[in-house]
C-alpha cells in the first residue's frame, strides 16, 4: 500500500489522503485517531486482498459498532449513514498504481461493504451490493461506462456472510476473459455507446495487471501489536506457538525454535542479542529447560555483561519491565515467518530514551517495500534516530522511504498531514501545530 484515503470515518469528517512508505510514523496528540487509522489499514487489507468482511472489533482494536465508527457531525449534523476508505498499490509491472475503494453501510449494528471499486487511469470496475439481490457490476473505459451481467454462478448476497464473492476481480480469480465471464450484452450507461471489442480488451488487460488478484494467495495478514504487551511469567509450559497482539506466544515461539533447529535459534539469538546490546537492555538471551527435552517447562533468561565480566543469568520476570515489553515486538520483526506489513502501537513503551533510539535504528533496518512498517509513536528519541539514520545513510532507507503522518485536532475533526524527510534529516512541510508544544516548553525553560 502506498496511499490511504478515508472519509466520514471516526474523527475524520472530510476526505483525508495519507502517504504510506516502507516506514511510516504516526505522530500527534492522544485521541487524534492514530489507532483507528491502524485498524482501518487492516480492514482494507482484509476486504481488498482477502475478500472478507472486516471485523472492526478484532483485537487489538475495538472500534465498536457502526454508530461508533461512522463520523458524528455534532448535535445538528447528526451521524453519517456511510463511511468510505481506500488504498493505492503499485501495479505488478511498475507502470502505475491501482486504486481500491470501499463504501460501508450499516447492516444491523455493524459496518458492511456496500460498494467496492477498482480503478486505474480511465479504466474501472465497480461492484454494488444490496441485501437479498444479485450484485450489480459496472465497468468503464475512456469511451464510456456499462453495466455488466453478473456471472451465472453468482448467488444473491447474504449480508451476514463473512466472505465476499470477488466479482470485480473475477478475471484474475478464474483466469477467464472478461467477455466470457460476464454473459449477455452490457447495458450502456449515461449515453455511452455500445461496448466494443477494444473496451473488452482494455478491461481484460486492466484486470490481469491488477496486483490485488495476485495477492489473494498471500494468507498472511498484517501483524498488529497491542500498545501494552503481556506480563512475563517465571515459568512457561510448552504450547503451540501463536501470534497474538500482546506477544503472549513469543516465549513459546522462542522455545520452539530453540528445541527444533539449532541453526535457526543461533541466527535469531544473534540478532536479538545485537539489538539487546545496542539498546543497552541485555547482552545474552537463553532458554533454560526445566524438564526433559521440549516436553517440559522452561524459563526465558537474560544476561547483562559488565565489561569483561558476565553477570548471572536472570529470569525475564526479574529484569526491567522494558525488556519484556519490547522483546515481543523485536522478535516479530526478526522471525523467519515474514508478515507483509506491521502495524505497531507505541513499541517504545517502558524503554529508556537510548533504547527507544536503538529501536528506531532497528525499524530502519527492517523496513522495505516488501515489509512495510506503520508505527504509532510518542517518542521523539525514536523519530530523531530515524531522521539521523536516513541522513547518515546508516541503513538502506532513503528520505522518500519514510513518511511521517501528523494527526492534528481541529475542533471535532482531525486532519492528517503527510510530512517527509529531506537529505539532511529535516522534517519538511510541517504545519504550524507541529512541535508547538515543544517550542512553548523550550521558551518557558529559557524564560522567554
Amino acid at each position: 500500500m502506498n496511499q490511504i484515503s478515508l472519509r466520514d470515518f471516526r474523527c475524520f469528517r472530510n476526505e483525508q489522503v495519507a502517504r504510506l512508505a516502507p516506514l511510516t510514523l504516526l505522530v500527534g496528540e492522544n485521541s487524534t485517531g492514530k489507532t483507528s487509522f491502524l485498524a482501518l489499514i487492516r480492514a482494507l487489507w482484509d476486504i481488498g486482498f482477502r475478500h472478507r468482511v472486516p471485523d472492526f472489533k478484532e483485537e487489538p482494536y475495538d472500534l465498536g459498532s457502526f454508530d461508533e465508527i461512522a463520523h458524528h457531525r455534532g448535535a445538528r449534523g447528526g451521524r453519517t449513514n456511510r463511511f468510505s476508505a481506500g488504498f493505492s498499490v503499485a501495479s505488478t509491472d511498475g507502470s502505475g498504481s491501482y486504486r481500491f475503494s470501499v463504501t460501508f453501510g450499516k447492516q444491523g449494528t455493524v459496518p458492511f461493504p456496500v460498494q467496492r471499486s477498482l480503478t486505474r487511469g480511465d479504466r474501472w470496475i465497480d461492484e454494488r451490493i444490496a441485501a437479498g439481490g444479485f450484485p450489480k457490476v459496472y465497468a468503464g473505459t475512456s469511451r464510456g461506462s456499462w453495466r455488466l451481467r453478473a456471472p451465472r454462478d453468482v448467488h444473491s448476497i447474504d449480508l451476514n456472510q463473512d466472505v465476499l464473492n470477488p466479482l470485480i476481480y473475477s478475471v484474475v480469480t478464474v483466469g477467464a476473459a472478461v467477455a466470457d465471464y460476464f454473459p449477455g450484452t452490457p447495458e450502456p450507461q449515461n449515453g455511452s455507446p455500445e461496448m466494443g471489442e477494444e473496451d473488452w480488451d482494455a478491461l481484460q488487460g486492466f484486470a490481469v495487471e491488477a496486483p490485488i488478484g495476485g495477492l489473494e494467495s498471500v494468507s498472511s495478514r498484517p501483524f498488529a501489536s497491542a500498545p501494552v504487551r503481556s506480563r512475563p511469567r517465571r515459568t512457561y509450559d510448552p504450547a503451540r506457538p501463536m501470534t497474538d497482539p500482546e506477544g503472549a506466544g513469543i516465549p513459546m515461539y522462542l522455545a520452539d525454535v530453540f528445541f527444533r533447529s539449532s541453526g535457526s535459534w543461533s541466527n535469531l539469538k544473534t540478532r536479538l542479542e545485537e539489538f539487546g546490546r545496542t539498546a543497552g537492555l541485555f547482552d545474552e538471551i537463553a532458554i533454560k529447560s526445566l524438564g526433559t527435552g521440549d516436553a517440559g517447562p522452561f524459563q526465558l533468561q537474560i544476561r547483562k555483561y559488565g565489561g569483561s565480566l558476565k553477570g548471572p543469568r536472570r529470569n525475564l520476570i526479574d529484569v526491567g519491565y522494558g525488556v519484556s515489553q519490547v522483546l515481543p515486538i523485536v522478535t516479530e520483526l526478526l522471525r523467519q515467518e515474514v508478515h507483509p506489513m506491521f502495524l505497531l502501537q507505541q513499541p517504545e513503551v517502558h524503554l529508556h530514551p537510548s533504547a527507544q533510539a536503538a529501536l528506531g535504528s532497528l525499524l530502519c533496518q527492517i523496513a522495505s517495500p516488501d515489509r512495510q512498517l506503520v508505527v504509532e509513536t510518542h517518542s521523539d528519541h525514536l523519530l530523531d534516530r530515524i531522521r539521523m539514520d536516513v541522513r547518515d545513510r546508516t541503513s538502506h532507507l532513503k528520505p522518500n522511504d519514510v513518511s511521517i503522518l501528523f494527526f492534528e485536532r481541529n475542533g471535532l475533526d482531525v486532519r492528517i498531514h503527510s510530512l517527509c524527510i529531506d537529505q539532511e534529516g529535516n522534517v519538511r512541510h510541517t504545519p504550524d501545530g507541529y512541535r508547538k508544544f515543544f517550542l512553548e516548553e523550550t521558551q518557558r525553560s529559557l524564560g522567554l
